[in-house]
């Protein structure tokens, strides 16, 4: 039997070691992206959410065809797409002055929109599920995640998301006499070291699970969700930083769109079944407050004020309190 020491210490290696590589992955990513002249209007909200999502899409990998633990790789899809959000509440700290809402262009409604729809349809496959018909042994549903993923990218790509991102103050640029080819090699380095923590991250957060007696959803959604989503933390305040604050919120809303698509590559990748039906319900929970969550973000980038009334914007604080509720929630029923 594995210590219980040894344990915490795996998990919280291969915690640093996504975190540690994935916010530098970002930043070779963004160098990448800058010499080769792939242009910043859908860098943060492909580009970026992409590589900052490669921890959730090789922990589900691991989640399924190693660890076998189906409920941990939902729960940490579900649960980093609340984290993201979250995440904007963590920015508007790092906006002096105003609301971060207010200081972000309206075309973020565009993939709210679309981050809302996925989620939804993801939850009514989980509540739903002779709703949709089987193909093989995975479910309609999942090929629709897949499809309206590329179909909404697509659409955000047409309207020109992004590219009237307001900037705060001129963001030095990352390149400072590397090369392409360097970039490359570092890019490819980090991304397999975010990788090797992510496959390995499920096998201790699966032995944490069964030795505290915790619910391998809540840990799914809790531990392993924030592990994973902490690349797009790190890289969102650093853009915010450097006044990038349209990319960072792309980065975020970004993300939980492409977490809808990993959602449904782990359905074709669970040959037992289709996975959203043989999953705890309690992850729908998890689904609607993140839809919840998405709406007051929304609303506060419609109805913006000019000015905070307190430390954070009135929008973040109501994240936070859902985010908590969420977590509370899941703890207790779990």
């Amino acid at each position: 039997m594995i210590p219980m020491f040894m344990i915490i210490a795996g998990f919280l290696t291969c915690s640093a070691l996504i975190v540690v590589c994935g916010s530098q992955l970002s930043r070779y990513g963004d160098i990448i992206a800058e010499l080769t002249g792939v242009g910043k209007a859908m860098f943060g909200l492909v580009v970026m959410a992409a590589v900052t999502s490669l921890p959730e899409l090789f922990t589900g990998i691991s989640s399924i065809f190693i660890v076998d633990a189906p409920n941990i790789a939902v729960g940490d899809i579900m649960g980093s797409c609340a984290f993201n959000l979250l995440i904007l509440a963590v920015l508007d700290y790092f906006v002096p002055g105003k609301p971060l809402s207010s200081v972000v262009t309206k075309k973020h409604l565009l993939a709210g929109f679309s981050g809302i729809f996925l989620i939804s349809l993801s939850i009514l496959a989980m509540l739903f599920s002779e709703a949709f018909p089987m193909i093989g042994w995975f479910s309609s549903a999942s090929v629709l995640l897949i499809v309206l993923y590329l179909v909404f990218t697509w659409l955000m790509y047409k309207s020109g998301h992004q590219q009237d991102v307001k900037i705060v103050t001129p963001p030095p640029s990352d390149n400072t006499g590397i090369s392409l080819r360097k970039a490359v090699k570092m890019y490819v380095l980090l991304a397999s070291l975010v990788i090797t923590g992510a496959i390995a991250l499920p096998f201790f957060a699966d032995m944490l699970a069964e030795r505290t007696g915790a619910n391998k959803s809540f840990v799914g959604t809790l531990l392993v969700a924030a592990t994973t989503s902490l690349p797009e933390l790190v890289t969102s305040i650093s853009a915010v930083r450097r006044g990038s604050i349209d990319m960072a919120v792309g980065n975020v809303l970004g993300s939980n769109i492409f977490n809808m698509f990993i959602l449904g590559l782990d359905d074709l990748m669970y040959v037992k079944g289709p996975l959203l039906s043989l999953i705890n319900p309690i992850h729908a929970l998890s689904g609607l407050v993140t839809l919840l969550m998405t709406a007051i973000a929304g609303v506060g980038i419609i109805y913006s004020t000019p000015a905070k009334r307190f430390v954070l914007g009135i929008d973040a604080i109501i994240l936070i309190l859902l985010y908590s509720l969420l977590m509370t929630a899941l703890y207790t029923m779990g």
